[in-house]
């Protein structure tokens, strides 16, 4: 799936158990997308891939960073710009991971990278999403102009359903635990 070594848990240092939820969350939600990516189908590929679980990771901590989420308040217009996002879509995080790994994928390809590319490529995904976020026509995760990449593997899914724990938790876990 990869992962850097053969503990998993070590790769999840930079973005916590969080990488963990946005992964099995679009893996739910995108189930297409997710495999094409996880198994790097679907389109012309590069000759050097990335780790797929280890972008994950590094993905949710580039958004952390992004949206300024460990700060009391947002100190940056796109951590502004996805308070009023969340205020609308409470599962607004985990649909701008799923665009952005797409974005991120997309951009891989278009820029011909390689493994050593990375943060290149990372910085040119951050930046895309900044410039989406800012617009004054984004009320939704789903009104970004990226958000139509996910677009063709879309689950229908009533999404206001007073329980969400089934994405995250394991069936055999009471919910009231959490």
């Amino acid at each position: 799936m990869g992962w850097q070594g053969n503990d998993p848990s070590t790769d999840f240092r930079g973005g916590g158990f969080i990488s963990l939820e946005n992964l099995l969350f679009f893996a739910r939600k995108f189930p297409r997308t997710f495999q094409q990516l996880l198994h790097k189908e679907g389109s012309t590929r590069s000759t050097w891939e990335y780790p797929f679980a280890v972008a994950g990771v590094n993905i949710t901590f580039m958004l952390i960073q992004m949206l300024d989420l460990r700060a009391g308040k947002p100190r940056s217009l796109t951590g502004y710009c996805f308070l009023k996002v969340l205020a609308e879509e409470y599962a607004a995080f985990d649909l701008l991971y799923c665009v952005a790994f797409k974005v991120m994928d997309t951009l891989w390809l278009a820029m011909h990278a390689s493994y050593m590319e990375f943060n290149a490529v990372m910085k040119a995904t951050r930046a895309q999403l900044e410039q989406e976020l800012a617009m004054d026509s984004i009320g939704r995760i789903e009104d970004m102009p990226s958000y139509s990449l996910l677009q063709e593997d879309l689950i229908k899914r009533d999404w206001q359903k007073d329980s969400f724990s089934e994405y995250f938790m394991p069936s055999e876990f009471p919910t009231s635990q959490y």
